[in-house]
């Protein structure tokens, strides 16, 4: 699950398009552009539900089951700043199209897949595909609607329609699971994708910029991100002095070093460091990393607890979310007004403690919680918090910085969103199996297998144990949001919005 920005690299630019729409079909350009972006943001919630029922049918691991939600967040936010780069220097809508054909023929790959790893291999296509697809989409409408009212309309569709993402990802999901097979949260994506590719010869495909990829900058840093997770992973399941982890450990320390030489030393960096000498964009950043962390953790574990400890099925899980989706809506509305009004640490400090106390709510869950009483408040007081927050922390990313790195400052604020929920999810995930194992050895093993013996103690066993990890997890991902809201009282200073500045649209997906 992520949360995207929809100022997402548009480069601080306004191309105007002017001869490019004109005599177009504005309305089925926004439409493309729109089902594009739908279909990238309700990639990371529908796949949350099919979770428990794709570890029963791969047999994946507990540990490994983190790495079908990380290989595309990895590969998406570590990606991502190059994609919008590349779309650039070589042609949005050419960047748009190879991005879609990627995402398409990945997510049949993944609906195909029989094994784990072929699974978590198309998860990373997966992300490569939405990272050179999500920029382009945002920069194509730039460059296809005028600006004012037509512009306005399509910046608000396309928000729109990466909040609704979300909801939609979550209900179709647990529909497509429930009643056809969790193969399918892959199969959806291809008539989507090939309609959304016959529909492109409608889009202009306007200007490019000189200049190079940071192709050297991609790889040392995607690869230390990789390496680091994988690191963290292996070293719950195997020991943190096996020589792997430790070799994993090292590769990582060094290429992220590495990456950030790099990006000290060359013209066209892929993150300009100079961003972040600014306290309220590095502060902006760092919160958000640890924002992603916690909330990646509510979606993976309360999915799993609902399921597995809850019984309840794919579609009951969907449905439970819905408070979620209503609280983050509302409240995200809510602060786009208080930040013409306050400060935006003023915002997103409330909006932290609230989204810390309900997932500290969420660590009292015990194997037999209700819904109603327990579940649903915690969830709604989390999505409030989250709601306050995003609108705030995209305005600290880009305050005060110069014309020419708005696109890439909103865009960073995204990646580091989605780094931080990768690297939470491997350490909680970590933390998680570490204290049900504790109390159960291999519990999530011997939970399926309790169930494929009808060992109706063992279940029970099994069940208090996973709980018990799931609570944990919760209780680290809370001091993730405390450690982000003293980061965002301490280090964003921005003043309130000011007169006539529009607050960026931020939505969930």
């Amino acid at each position: 699950m992520s949360t995207d920005t929809s100022t997402t690299i548009a480069n601080g630019r306004s191309t105007d398009p002017a001869h490019a729409s004109s005599g177009r079909h504005l309305g089925l350009a926004l439409i493309v552009i729109a089902a594009a972006q739908l279909m990238v943001v309700l990639d990371a919630t529908i796949t949350n539900i099919a979770l428990p029922s794709i570890q029963t049918d791969l047999d994946v691991s507990a540990s490994n089951l983190a790495w079908v939600v990380n290989a595309y967040a990895l590969a998406f936010g570590g990606l991502l700043l190059l994609g919008g780069r590349a779309g650039d220097l070589y042609g949005r809508l050419r960047i748009f199209r190879i991005g879609i054909v990627v995402f398409t023929l990945a997510s049949l790959l993944g609906g195909l897949a029989p094994n784990e790893e072929l699974l978590i291999g198309a998860r990373i296509l997966q992300g490569i595909g939405a990272a050179l697809a999500a920029p382009s989409a945002l920069s194509l409408i730039t460059t296809n609607f005028p600006e004012g009212k037509p512009r306005n309309k399509a910046m608000g569709v396309y928000a729109a329609m990466a909040g609704l993402g979300s909801t939609v990802g979550l209900l179709l999901g647990g529909v497509l699971t429930d009643y056809l097979d969790w193969r399918w949260v892959f199969f959806i994506n291809i008539p989507i994708g090939a309609a959304v590719l016959a529909g492109t010869k409608v889009l202009a495909e306007g200007e490019r910029n000189t200049g190079r990829l940071d192709v050297p900058g991609a790889i040392t840093g995607t690869g230390g991100l990789i390496s680091l997770v994988y690191a963290i992973t292996r070293g719950g399941e195997s020991g943190w002095t096996d020589s792997l982890t430790l070799g994993f450990f090292t590769a990582a320390v060094v290429l992220l070093t590495l990456f950030l030489i790099l990006q000290s030393r060359t013209t066209h960096p892929m993150m300009p460091l100079r961003l972040f000498k600014d306290s309220n964009r590095a502060g902006s950043y760092l919160s958000m990393l640890m924002v992603g962390s916690g909330m990646f953790a509510m979606f993976y574990f309360l999915t799993l607890y609902m399921q597995q400890t809850l019984g309840y099925s794919p579609v009951k899980t969907g449905l439970a979310y819905l408070p979620f989706s209503v609280g983050v809506g509302a409240a995200a509305a809510i602060s786009s007004r208080l930040v013409a009004r306050l400060a935006p640490r003023m915002v997103a400090g409330p909006g932290l403690a609230l989204a810390g106390l309900g997932l500290f709510w969420f660590s009292t869950l015990e194997t037999d919680s209700s819904y109603a009483t327990h579940l649903m408040p915690a969830m709604f007081v989390m999505a409030v918090g989250l709601g306050l927050t995003f609108v705030p922390l995209t305005l600290g990313a880009v305050s005060g910085v110069a014309n020419q790195d708005s696109g890439i400052a909103s865009a960073l604020l995204n990646t580091t969103q989605q780094i931080g929920g990768a690297l939470g999810l491997a350490v909680l995930s970590t933390i998680s199996t570490s204290a049900a194992d504790n109390r159960l050895p291999d519990a999530a093993g011997t939970f399926y297998r309790a169930i494929a013996t009808k060992d109706f103690a063992l279940v029970a066993r099994a069940n208090e144990a996973l709980t018990h990890g799931y609570t944990v997890a919760f209780t680290v991902a809370g001091i993730f949001f405390v450690i982000s809201l003293l980061i965002t009282l301490f280090a964003i200073n921005a003043g309130r919005q000011k007169d006539g500045e529009s607050a960026p649209s931020v939505h969930m997906g």
